[in-house]
């Protein structure tokens, strides 16, 4: 095998019992030979995203984590509410392989010319089971990066920079002219200040306090509103009257702040109307609910008159839908990017036992805006 002739790898698996029990470990997998079409990936970096942690953690009670041995063979326990497992049927008593996305070196290939082609070329990669030492999968699941560029540049190039643009690819296929964005401070969220500003696109970006505010600002956000200022609903609503936002991609989920966007959105589009409908305006007002980060229910005040909707949004379904070849324009313009528009920035580079560290745990679980994690499979720890 190549890379020093590794014939296995060390792999994150989270397991979820039927007795209610989350159990968090390192395995030791066998690194399999690439069929004709495939590759093997040394994994070098793996950005630690809220995406991932439905998978890595699910619904248990991480106040109940307990640990056990070190290295290789930490493990950690937790509970998991008992009202959660009939919602996790298809998953209970699986050991399931964690991580989204990441980048690394291919160290061998298979028999066909695109395999061959990336022989040890540096790629950002998808398909799961990436929080691993190795990864084999298909060429075509592999982007080769540009001369120049780290893995740690390249881990994130998927997640938040292809959701960031389906954001503005949805607002104009269903006809709105700018956007709203909510958790606005996040990597995904200054990416997505960055397009806008490039793209001519209005924005308005809700954060959760005056510190996020001010870091937007520095990047050359226009509309920022803070949801923790007494004026909020006031500051959203001429926010709104002048970008002329219908459409709002909204990361926190629970809660009140869909129905406050909503309300603020139709006061909005009022303060132009020359006449009165009873049933409110006529214009389409959307909220599509992308996140979690509130895990409570979306609280919805319907004064907001009858044209409007709140709904889920995935990034897997959008580019399903978009198609090959609108999937491979996106695609490019991110990996032209990926030092600029679509830079990621990190606080803490992880092993994967200190993955299962309970403080890093508490800490990444939190999905703090600012507070992201990068593993290093191979780092020592």
């Amino acid at each position: 095998m190549a890379d020093g002739n590794a014939t296995s790898g060390l792999q994150l698996r989270s397991l979820i019992r039927k007795s209610g029990e989350l159990d968090l470990s390192l395995a030791r997998v066998e690194i399999p030979e690439p069929g004709p079409d495939h590759v093997v990936v040394r994994v070098e970096a793996s950005p630690i995203n809220p995406s991932d942690l439905g998978l890595l953690l699910g619904p248990a009670d991480m106040t109940t984590a307990k640990s056990t041995g070190s290295g290789a063979d930490v493990r950690v326990t937790a509970m998991v509410p008992a009202a959660s497992l009939p919602f996790l049927a298809t998953r209970l008593d699986e050991s399931m392989p964690v991580g989204n996305e990441a980048a690394g070196t291919v160290v061998a290939t298979g028999s066909s010319d695109a395999a061959r082609a990336l022989k040890g070329k540096l790629v950002s990669m998808v398909g799961g089971a990436m929080y691993a030492q190795y990864r084999v999968l298909k060429a075509s699941d592999c982007q080769p990066l540009p001369a120049g560029t780290t893995a740690a540049e390249g881990a994130s190039w998927f997640v938040n920079p292809l959701t960031a643009l389906g954001m503005t690819e949805t607002m104009k296929r269903e006809g709105h002219k700018a956007l709203v964005h909510t958790a606005a401070a996040s990597n995904l969220g200054q990416m997505l200040n960055k397009i806008c500003n490039e793209d001519g696109i209005g924005l308005v970006n809700i954060v959760r306090s005056a510190e996020q505010a001010k870091l937007l600002r520095g990047i050359g956000a226009k509309h920022v509103v803070d949801s923790s200022a007494p004026a909020f609903m006031d500051d959203l609503t001429q926010a709104l009257v002048e970008v002329g936002a219908t459409i709002a991609f909204d990361a926190i989920g629970g809660g009140k702040l869909a129905s406050q966007i909503l309300t603020c959105m139709e006061i909005a589009i009022n303060k132009t109307a020359t006449t009165y409908n009873r049933y409110g305006s006529s214009v389409h007002k959307q909220v599509y609910v992308y996140g979690s980060l509130n895990t409570g229910a979306v609280e919805l005040t319907r004064n907001y008159g009858m044209a409007w909707g709140v709904s889920g949004w995935l990034l897997t379904p959008f580019l399903q839908k978009i198609g090959r070849a609108d999937q491979a324009r996106l695609r490019e313009r991110v990996v032209s990017n990926l030092k600029t528009t679509f830079a990621s920035h990190y606080t803490r580079v992880v092993s994967l036992p200190e993955v299962l560290d309970l403080a890093n745990i508490a800490a990444y679980a939190k999905r703090a805006t600012g507070e992201k994690f990068l593993i290093d499979p191979h780092k020592a720890g």
